[in-house]
């Protein structure tokens, strides 16, 4: 900011609550023009509703509005709806995507913005008769969609996406805007690969040279450091550091966020002597799997898992490491030959899976794995009680079964404190958690099940480096102490080398090789670019 000039955004004594429980305290914060914030905080710590406020989200006003003044280049701003924030110059893409599915990327990129033809008949009858202009809406999307130096298929359905290009569609549309001053990008890399983030990060950088202010909220926090000018840091709903990113760093960010000195690396490595992979009897071997997932596709993939075993499965965004779990548990068109614990499981079957006892904990945690308007009881007890007949009490002689709510609210609260999850308690809903407590409850669903073998995709997606290290613990101690084998498939490179006891690296929809887990990074890194033939 220079001297003397209104910042472009000031926020003055925010506050807000939900159903009584108050989640932002006396919040004072300034951006200038051009300016890259990073905003950090513990899931819950209520920086996804901050910036809901700023960006006069719904939720908001619904739920009783707000305390406190919004200043937009010294002037105080009231956005009743987020139109109101578009208009004024301020985008956002949110921790969850907000695309229509049966659309292509350039017809969300420009939604409610298409360029038109003129015609005859509209000059007659008006514009609405006027016909969209496909070859000026193409130009357009992928104007924008250059401008973060990354290839998506402008004509490709969002439906038919990986999360990935999904991720990159909300920011194209954003970038495609004409008077774009601030751009809030809520967890933008939590499904992008590293290449990927550092492609977006580089992008960020090009918008604070055109002048454009970035709010960069994400739990990777050497991102920050490397893009953003000031770090902000949230706790607890209070702002409790603002500094600039040059004069701080991973550990003292670490330690404000959680209050704690914290594990950097997010887990311990299982102890030499836990399991010998090459000892335990192969309980699932795929052979010569396919799976047509939509920019995941698997081509030709055989591979064995042991029994008892955290085997990891890696890899870059696209190569299909996420269509191994899909295919498998019948989510998306596969064929080939899966055996599990000695019996054939059919593939395209998803109930099949499920009845052998494996278990899915779904990437897209809103799309497959919650349900949104219901309890956090009903959503880790749901998929127990209708699959194995748990969580019930029979009546009349069994004739009658109904809910074991004493058991519902146990099994629950277990959980809750297990994963540490910010909730009211078991009867909140689970559109009311932050994202990152909405994927613990996935994963406490999934542990409901004490299924013999655990697909989990992107386990610690939208976490924070606070909670990261208690989720993958969590899945070592289930692991460990249920004897269930588990698969876990992450974009997070670290993560799967200090919790899997061996490593499938995927490269063009094959296995480029199984490694041990402590290999060294440069062997990944050759194996992830590899061309498996």
């Amino acid at each position: 900011m220079e001297n003397g000039a209104a910042p472009l955004l000031e926020l003055k004594n925010i506050k807000k609550d939900f159903f009584g429980n108050q989640v932002l305290m006396d919040i004072n914060l300034k951006l200038g023009e051009g300016e890259v914030l990073g905003l950090v905080g513990e899931n819950g710590a209520g920086k996804s509703t901050l910036m809901k406020i700023v960006f006069g989200a719904d939720v908001i006003r619904e739920t009783g509005g707000f305390g406190g003044d919004i200043l937009l280049n010294g002037e105080k701003a009231v956005f009743e709806t987020p139109f109101d924030a578009l208009n004024a110059g301020i985008g956002m893409v949110h921790q969850e995507f907000s695309l229509i599915p049966g659309f292509t990327a350039t017809e969300n990129i420009l939604l409610n913005r298409e360029p038109k033809k003129t015609n005859v008949i509209a000059e007659v009858f008006g514009q609405r008769m006027s016909t969209l202009n496909r070859t000026e809406m193409q130009d357009m999307a992928e104007k924008a969609i250059s401008q973060m130096g990354i290839k998506i298929d402008a004509d490709m359905l969002i439906k038919d996406m990986p999360v990935g290009h999904k991720q990159f569609t909300e920011i194209a549309r954003e970038l495609s805007k004409d008077n774009m001053k601030l751009l809030i990008l809520d967890e933008p890399t939590a499904v992008l690969t590293e290449k990927e983030a550092e492609v977006l990060l580089e992008s960020i950088r090009g918008m604070a040279k055109r002048g454009i202010s970035v709010i960069f909220i994400t739990h990777r926090l050497q991102e920050i450091l490397n893009v953003c000018d000031r770090v902000v840091v949230m706790r607890d709903g209070y702002l409790v550091s603002d500094k600039r990113a040059s004069e701080t760093s991973e550990a003292e960010i670490t330690k404000l966020m959680v209050g704690r000195e914290v594990d950097g690396t997010g887990a311990h490595k299982k102890k030499i002597g836990d399991l010998d992979p090459g000892d335990g009897r192969v309980i699932l071997s795929v052979k010569r799997l396919w799976v047509d997932m939509p920019g995941e596709t698997v081509r030709d993939v055989s591979f064995d898992v042991r029994e008892g075993e955290i085997l990891g499965i890696g890899g870059l965004a696209g190569q299909g490491k996420l269509g191994i779990p899909n295919g498998i548990m019948g989510l998306y068109e596969a064929g080939g030959t899966v055996i599990f614990d000695g019996q054939e499981i059919p593939l395209n079957n998803p109930r099949r899976c499920l009845d052998s006892s494996i278990a899915f904990v779904s990437e897209d945690r809103r799309g497959v794995g919650l349900l949104l308007d219901e309890s956090l009881g009903w959503n880790v007890a749901f998929s127990a009680m209708q699959i194995q007949n748990k969580f019930l009490k029979p009546y009349l002689g069994g004739l009658i079964k109904w809910r074991d709510e004493a058991a519902i609210e146990a099994v629950t609260q277990k959980y809750i404190d297990e994963l540490a999850i910010r909730c009211t308690g078991t009867k909140q809903k689970a559109k009311e958690l932050s994202g990152g407590n909405q994927q613990k409850i996935c994963l406490a669903k999934a542990f409901a099940l004490e299924p013999k073998l655990l697909f989990v995709s992107e386990p610690t997606r939208g976490i924070d480096v606070g909670a990261k290290a208690l989720v993958l613990e969590a899945l070592k101690k289930f692991n460990r102490e249920s004897g269930t084998t588990v698969v876990m498939i992450s974009s997070e490179l670290e993560e799967l080398r200090s919790t899997c006891d061996r490593i499938a690296v995927v490269s063009g929809g094959k296995i480029a090789e199984i490694v041990s887990a402590d290999v060294s990074s440069e062997i990944f890194g050759t194996l992830m670019v590899s061309q498996v033939r």
